[in-house]
């Protein structure tokens, strides 16, 4: 019995060790099958996607930028002022003379002027932030024409509708229209109306072909405002300047929403035929207001 017992004990140790043995081969396989799946791909090979996503950089929900939508003219220094060549939007050229800590040059300048359009009155602006202060990282409408696209109504916009957005070389050029809108055959014409040439110093000169579209003269003004053509320094939540050639200056002269409609102090001055309104803080009012000295050519 004790010899019987002895065989079957020693058949039930065998067992286990090769069971023993089995698990341990098992786990280095697991192992080894491992390490060649977290293997680097050899040239050539295509990595398989990982089931989990790797996050990227979050994008503000609620203020999108973009680059400055300005032309930034050399400046020439004379004592402690600079001054600066410019170009209006409808081609008149000037000298501007200001005080240096002003910056103008740096705070760069964008076009401003008005458009009648099938006899209703639409603002021809370059929206600070370019193409994506307009365009929010979202696609647009339609395509107009090759350069002119239409966009949703921005958020905030008070009374406006959708945007026409114009392209002309590195410029943007934004229509703001009401919730009515202009129809379908008047956006279009239009867009294939309008002109822009960039010269080689930067700036933007306008004109409107045939009847479709009309471009405000110096002086004119629409619902109170100025809306001939203009230059506006800086912008955004920053200091800005608007210099608007404006006949008989001192009897013609109105403070424009685009300067006085910004939540910050304001102040308007005519020098000669050019009107001079400054906005932002006190001492770049008091500064620009003073300062600025505007040559007509």
């Amino acid at each position: 019995m004790v010899d019987q017992f002895d065989v079957i004990e020693a058949g039930q140790r065998g067992r286990r060790r090769w069971i023993g043995i089995g698990v341990v081969l098992a786990l280095l396989a697991i192992c080894v099958v491992s390490l060649l799946a977290s293997r680097d791909p050899e040239p050539g090979q295509v990595p398989l996607p990982s089931a989990v996503p790797v996050p990227g950089p979050i994008r503000s929900l609620t203020r999108i930028e973009g680059a400055p939508n300005v032309v930034r003219a050399p400046a020439k220094v004379k004592g402690g002022d600079e001054v600066i060549p410019v170009v209006f939007p409808d081609g008149r050229h000037a000298d501007v003379r200001y005080p240096a800590v002003l910056r103008l040059n740096e705070l760069g300048a964008r076009p401003f002027v008005g458009a009648w359009v099938a006899g209703h009155y639409r603002g021809l602006y370059a929206p600070y932030g370019g193409e994506m202060e307009i365009s929010r990282g979202g696609l647009p409408i339609r395509n107009l024409t090759p350069n002119v696209t239409l966009w949703p109504r921005l958020p905030g916009g008070g009374p406006n509708g959708q945007v026409l957005m114009f392209a002309f070389g590195k410029w943007r050029l934004a229509m703001n229209d009401l919730p009515e809108g202009l129809t379908f055959e008047e956006r279009l014409a239009a867009a294939k109306s309008l002109r822009g040439k960039v010269g080689k110093d930067g700036y933007l000169v306008l004109s409107g072909s045939g009847d479709a579209i009309r471009l405000a003269e110096p002086g004119e003004t629409a619902r109170g405002d100025p809306v001939g053509p203009q230059l506006w320094f800086g912008g955004g939540v920053g200091d800005m300047v608007a210099l608007i050639p404006t006949p008989d200056c001192q009897k013609a002269a109105r403070t424009p929403s685009a300067v006085d409609g910004r939540g910050r102090p304001a102040q308007v001055v005519c020098r000669g035929d050019v009107q001079i309104a400054a906005s932002g803080s006190r001492y770049f009012i008091e500064h620009a207001i003073a300062g600025i000295r505007i040559t007509l050519k």
